[in-house]
């Protein structure tokens, strides 16, 4: 029988990493790859739901990935990431990304984006989590937040499956109904 421990620290549901972009990392215009930062959320969103669930997750989704505003080569980004809502196997990881400018030590909020992560066993079933402990105001704010984001994730993918399967009967009913 698997065993779950009780409660997870606040260090095992946050975590926060800092890289510099470098000129590998840049596109055609000089600014950094969205695909490259992509990458680095997807990372950073694995090692803290790892880190919390004490072994291998994937990737189930992710949500509003909106780039605010450019990064630039030369910049210290940094991604912190926090574990918001546990289910029974599956999670929600925020991560909040941030751009800074060295020489002039400004930095602006430049991305924030969630992640649902399955826990999963040595046979890649879906595994048990530690339920999500609550004990501040923001906690209990990102959690309230996680759990309207996951109805709202059922919501499109059972409207993306209507619109993919009747797209004609949709417009249809849209011009007859205005």
């Amino acid at each position: 029988m698997e065993q779950v421990p009780e409660t997870a620290t606040d260090q095992q549901r946050q975590l926060q990493m800092t890289v510099l972009m470098t000129p590998d990392t840049a596109n055609f215009s000089g600014n950094v790859h969205g695909g490259h930062v992509l990458k680095l959320l997807d990372q950073v969103a694995y090692a803290c739901a790892s880190r919390y669930s004490g072994g291998y997750v994937v990737t189930g989704s992710v949500d509003q990935v909106i780039f605010r505003e450019r990064i630039h080569v030369g910049e210290l980004v940094t991604f912190r990431a926090s574990v918001n809502f546990t289910g029974s196997s599956s999670m929600e990881v925020g991560v909040r990304v941030v751009a800074e400018e060295i020489t002039t030590r400004t930095a602006r909020h430049v991305i924030t984006c969630y992640f649902t992560m399955v826990a999963l066993d040595e046979n890649e079933k879906p595994r048990k989590l530690v339920p999500l402990t609550i004990e501040t105001a923001d906690q209990r704010r990102r959690w309230a937040a996680a759990q309207l984001r996951r109805e709202l994730r059922s919501e499109i993918e059972e409207r993306s499956l209507e619109i993919r399967h009747h797209p004609e009967d949709i417009l249809h009913d849209r011009e007859e109904h205005p």
